[in-house]
């Protein structure tokens, strides 16, 4: 769900049929490929990161706005230059509103989930001529955490998506209903429960004596000054933040991040320096002379681990997941041919085509040897994508030549077709990448053709 678009050509016979689409490899090894060779996406991700709303909480539903901020943060047409052509996202760095962790770009990362947003690559006009990597944020409880930017330069959510797709990526300056559409899809992202920690920041008795130990420590006043603790700043019945930006000898003034979640948000400070809370509580420790002993550290550690945890962090892809999701971005068109907005209905098309071009790269070619069994399975799938694809397609151009009341029968066409075929991708889903045991002997084979490449 959600994998960007990143290709890279191999030969040999792990090959996907070119009517689909052609075949992901992570890293990127082809020196042809829009991205630099070593670059990285963590496109074969299969368990991914849980997302929650917070209409799921209220018990609402999905709006017009939200499905299409949902369906524009998956899609590269927001973006211009390499990173459309490499079909980078919104949810290339924030894979399902979570951070992405192995994202790496030679020549704008450090280390993986660095990413130095002021380089020359997908922007000339941005860079400023200095290497500052800086970590990919998560964007769960995104309506709770501001300003935004490590720096806290930017005040709102709002201008702070412009300033992405505008200025790290090149895109044409968005319209009104986008922006409107992103703002609303990132507010609703929230932070995942954890039944660690109640409501306004407190341990649960569900947390460890070492969590508690270290609970009371993160709000003991530091023997240097008494009018700081760690919970000066990261205040637990605030999402663990102030709202300001602080130095505490990083390099700079820095804004306060939350503490929820934050146990699968490495690497840490704002340039990803330290690995783990235990290097993160070392440096504190350290920088401002908190005298800790071993264990304390260890208590420290151990709280950080209990509010930063979560229930359900990571959640399995699935065929259905796919088809629940693309529908829900498709039904924007519910709206658009109705209003015959045009620009949404080729984002649309353009968005969820590209979308299920992916899908269909889930279900290798009969040349693909690394799978094995289910070829008729398989291709039936892969024709069936195909039929959606050329169905999506057919809609646009009736609205595109203005003939409304067509686009609005083809667009009912299509939704009896994803459902007439669903069967056959779930009869195929055995066969398919969504099967771990496939998953894993698909890209160890990958891997083993890309070592042979260099």
């Amino acid at each position: 769900m959600r994998s960007g678009a990143l290709r890279a050509a191999l030969a040999a016979g792990l090959v996907i049929a070119a009517s689909v689409a052609p075949v992901r490899a992570t890293p990127v090894v082809s020196k042809d490929a829009t991205l630099p060779v070593g670059s990285e996406l963590n496109e074969e991700l299969l368990d991914q990161p849980t997302e929650l709303f917070g209409f799921d909480q209220a018990g609402g539903k999905r709006s017009y706005l939200f499905n299409l901020g949902d369906m524009l943060f998956s899609s590269s047409s927001i973006f211009g230059g390499k990173a459309a052509d490499a079909g980078m996202s919104c949810n290339s760095c924030h894979q399902q509103g979570a951070s992405n962790p192995k994202l790496f770009v030679p020549g704008l990362s450090a280390k993986p989930g660095t990413f130095d947003t002021t380089g020359s690559l997908f922007n000339a006009k941005a860079d400023n001529g200095v290497f500052d990597p800086v970590t990919v944020p998560s964007l769960r409880g995104a309506k709770f955490i501001g300003p935004y930017g490590h720096d806290g330069r930017i005040a709102s959510l709002r201008e702070f998506i412009r300033n992405v797709i505008v200025n790290e990526f090149a895109g044409a300056e968005p319209s009104g209903q986008v922006l409107d559409a992103l703002v609303t899809y990132v507010n609703e992202i929230s932070f995942l429960p954890n039944e660690k920690m109640t409501s306004d920041g407190r341990l649960t008795d569900k947390a460890s004596d070492a969590a508690r130990r270290g609970e009371a420590l993160f709000n003991k006043p530091f023997p240097k000054n008494a009018s700081m603790s760690c919970a000066t700043c990261h205040e637990a019945d605030a999402a663990f933040v102030d709202h300001k930006v602080h130095d505490i000898g990083s390099g700079g003034y820095f804004k306060t991040k939350t503490l929820i979640n934050a146990k699968f948000n490495a690497p840490y400070f704002h340039d990803g320096r330290f690995d783990s809370f235990d290097e993160v509580v070392g440096y504190f420790d350290k920088h401002y002379e908190l005298g800790l002993s071993a264990s304390e550290q260890s208590d420290l550690v151990a709280y950080l681990d209990a509010i930063g945890d979560a229930d359900t962090p990571y959640t399995p892809n699935t065929v259905q997941a796919e088809i629940d999701e693309l529908t829900a971005f498709i039904s924007v068109l519910d709206v658009a041919i109705p209003a015959r907005d045009k620009a949404v209905i080729r984002l649309a098309v353009d968005s969820v085509g590209a979308e299920w071009r992916e899908v269909g790269e889930n279900f290798p070619d009969r040349k693909d040897t690394s799978v094995e069994g289910g070829v008729a399975e398989r291709m039936r799938a892969r024709a069936s994508v195909r039929d959606l694809v050329l169905t999506l397609r057919q809609v646009a151009m009736a609205a595109e030549a203005d003939d409304f009341p067509e686009a609005a029968r083809l667009y009912g066409q299509y939704r009896k077709t994803v459902a007439m075929v669903t069967p056959y991708l779930k009869a195929a889903e055995q066969y398919s990448l969504f099967n771990p045991r496939v998953h894993d002997k698909h890209f160890a084979a990958l891997r083993q053709l890309a070592e042979l490449a260099k």
